[in-house]
């Protein structure tokens, strides 16, 4: 079963073991190597390496030269807090696309499930423009 909760300043939704390999799946990322166990703050993916290293990415672009490091901590330091479980915060235009995460009409809270839709069209949109516009 998923642990969410407050560790210090960060917000970490942690996948059970037993969820792993379906979360992965059901984001279907290119993060090839890598498994997504949880969320840190809203915005990046905790991942994990074939080693068990763990790292953060963000959840749009999900791109892996933005990989940075980040150690998962014990999941009994979770704090939960009764107003964010089972919401996860997103930023309705993605910050990599212009939008600003200060501005309140830029937040929602959304599901679970349509974290993942939106995760997944969003990272398509930014896998075409960068297809046709690379750096």
């Amino acid at each position: 079963m998923m642990r969410e909760g407050w560790v210090s300043d960060d917000y970490l939704i942690l996948f059970d073991e037993s969820e792993v390999t379906a979360a992965s799946e059901r984001y279907s990322l290119s993060l090839a190597g890598y498994e997504i166990v949880g969320l840190r703050n809203w915005d990046d993916f905790i991942i994990r390496d074939g080693n068990g290293d763990t790292y953060c990415v963000p959840t749009v672009p999900a791109i892996l030269n933005m990989v940075s490091t980040f150690s998962v901590p014990d999941v009994s330091a979770l704090q939960s807090d009764a107003r964010f479980s089972g919401k996860i915060k997103w930023h309705v235009k993605p910050i990599v696309f212009g939008g600003d995460p200060q501005q309140q009409d830029n937040v929602a809270w959304v599901g679970h499930e349509q974290h993942v839709q939106l995760v997944k069209w969003w990272n398509d949109q930014y896998r075409a423009i960068k297809s046709h516009h690379p750096s």
